[in-house]
């Protein structure tokens, strides 16, 4: 019996059968879509949580409807169906769904799961992997960048931002100073953060003076923390 009906192992690791070989099996008369329709009026079956309509080769060659049940969903219909051939299947699957909820298939099943959740993670990992190493080398680099530098990698990360407008929203979120003498420079909230940094110099004027400037620049923490903040503001 069990060469007529086969039970299959879906992806969730749960036991089902085909409509179309338990239909064949239990030798019905009945054509096939008419036999299913009355069997899920039936027993009040809902497509996508009882069965799963699927495409089956057919005879001919060409694709016919077939539908996954789970075994405790076909034995149901076993049960209703009668006869001594409905009453071998569904012993059938007594057994089969017994076998496998032994402890044994349990604990097997628990310890594959397990091992697909660790391959998952490991895949995640692999691909995490280089952005996690620029990211650090970017954070711990002296690569420290203008602004209009800043605004540059912002549009490769598609945040479509220009320089003078970049420089308007940091103003305004409190990364630079809005007015004064210190206008465009690092509040001290974003310096605290390691955000920015300020490169001084001093310049001797022809006239034999000389005077001080400062520029601001980008950390590569600040790198990192701008494009991961504008990214989430766009998405």
């Amino acid at each position: 019996m069990s060469n007529l009906i086969p039970i299959e192992i879906n992806d969730q690791l749960q036991q089902e059968v085909s409509a179309r070989k338990l239909h064949e099996g239990l030798g019905m008369n009945r054509d096939f879509t008419n036999w299913f329709k009355y069997q899920a009026e039936k027993l009040s079956l809902r497509e996508g949580a009882d069965f799963t309509p699927i495409l089956a080769e057919s005879t001919g060659g060409r694709p016919s409807i077939d539908y996954k049940v789970p075994i405790d969903i076909a034995k149901h219909i076993c049960m209703i169906s009668g006869g001594e051939l409905a009453h071998q299947i569904r012993e059938h699957f007594i057994q089969a769904e017994r076998a496998w909820n032994s402890p044994e298939q349990v604990m097997a099943r628990a310890v594959q799961i397990a091992n697909q959740r660790i391959n998952s993670l490991q895949l995640i990992i692999e691909e995490q992997k280089p952005k996690v190493i620029f990211a650090e080398a970017l954070e711990t680099s002296g690569n420290s960048i203008l602004i209009g530098e800043l605004a540059k990698i912002l549009r490769q990360n598609g945040i479509e931002i220009g320089q003078n407008r970049l420089f308007e929203k940091l103003r305004e979120e409190g990364y630079l100073i809005k007015r004064g003498e210190s206008y465009n420079q690092p509040t001290q909230y974003s310096m605290e953060m390691g955000l920015f940094e300020i490169k001084k110099r001093t310049i001797t004027n022809p006239d034999g003076s000389v005077r001080a400037t400062t520029t601001t620049k980008v950390t590569g923490k600040g790198q990192i923390y701008f494009v991961n903040k504008f990214k989430k503001q766009i998405a």
